[in-house]
């Protein structure tokens, strides 16, 4: 149940600014994809005039923002006191023009991404295997759904309104609905023994780097000048335990980020190393080389170096 003092906090926040975005991570650098979307919008409308509230650093707002908003997720969003939704809701406010309305500022509704059609290019045994397949299924067609990490489904389905429809070979017809498209990009599809499918695209970002604890030791141990280390866990868990030399990832260290020579490794840790995944995708979107996930986090460090406490 959130306590009297919380509650009296994330009133004070709502009364004193206008508006106020509760999510993981700050408007320089979110840490979840739903956040970064609402940042996103927000900073189209209404530039930095809007307060943040990055609930990682604090479990009480982030578990008292759910119960006093009766919301179970993050990102939420508040304007002149009221709560407007989460990231479904602030999207469709956003293309109807709705959010541009309650914000008092000049908008319309977001025109549609423009793009490349797809163009699907794959081997003559995937191709076999899905018109095999699609004679099962009924006959509908292939539909490709990518998702915003570049993760692919591939299933039977009938054509939908908006769907844009690409022929990759006479009489197979592929299906995308409109942000699917505009993700593809070129995709190359295969065939892996025991595995089935491999779907690759050209505009799929690469993917992040797993380091473990013991050769980051090393590493740290014999070349650290070519390591930047990125706490990205609130300063509460920093003071608890800490590896040496790390910078927590705030707007400053962004900065260094972008003047860092190519031999340089940026390795990227939280406690158990789930959230700081989070942060080393966001950085590689932003155009940040060689950037690296610390498997197991700090946890596992400590294995490794015995002088870095548990918690």
């Amino acid at each position: 149940m959130i306590s009297e003092a919380t509650r009296s906090q994330i009133d004070d926040l709502i009364k004193k600014h206008r508006v106020v975005l509760f999510m993981k991570g700050s408007r320089s650098f979110p840490q979840c994809g739903f956040s970064a979307t609402v940042a996103t919008i927000l900073n189209g409308y209404v530039g930095p005039k809007y307060e943040t509230v990055n609930v990682l650093a604090s479990p009480d707002i982030r578990d008292g923002i759910k119960e006093y908003s009766s919301w179970p997720t993050i990102p939420q969003l508040y304007i002149d006191g009221k709560f407007v939704g989460g990231c479904d809701i602030v999207k469709e406010m956003h293309a109807t023009g709705e959010l541009a309305k309650v914000l008092g500022v000049n908008g319309s509704a977001a025109e549609p991404t423009k793009s490349e059609p797809p163009r699907v290019v794959m081997t003559d045994e995937a191709r076999a295997a899905i018109v095999i397949a699609q004679k099962d299924a009924g006959g509908d067609p292939l539909r490709i759904a990518i998702g915003p990490r570049h993760d692919y489904d591939l299933f039977f389905d009938a054509k939908q309104a908006g769907d844009v429809v690409v022929a990759s070979a006479p009489g197979l017809e592929i299906l995308f609905d409109a942000e699917s498209a505009s993700r593809a990009g070129e995709l190359s599809i295969s065939m892996v023994e025991g595995q089935g499918f491999r779907v690759e695209s050209s505009k799929a970002l690469p993917r992040v780097k797993v380091m473990a604890a013991t050769d980051l030791k090393k590493l740290l141990d014999t070349d650290k000048k070519h390591v930047v280390l990125l706490d990205v866990r609130p300063e509460g868990e920093r003071t608890i335990a800490a590896i040496p030399g790390h910078e927590p990832l705030d707007p400053a260290a962004m900065d260094k980020l972008a003047t860092l020579a190519d031999d340089v490794r940026v390795v990227v840790y939280c406690h158990h190393g789930h959230r700081s995944r989070a942060a080393a995708e966001q950085l590689i979107a932003r155009g940040v080389k060689n950037v690296f996930n610390l498997d197991g986090g700090i946890e596992a460090y400590a294995s490794v170096d015995t002088t870095i406490p548990r918690y």
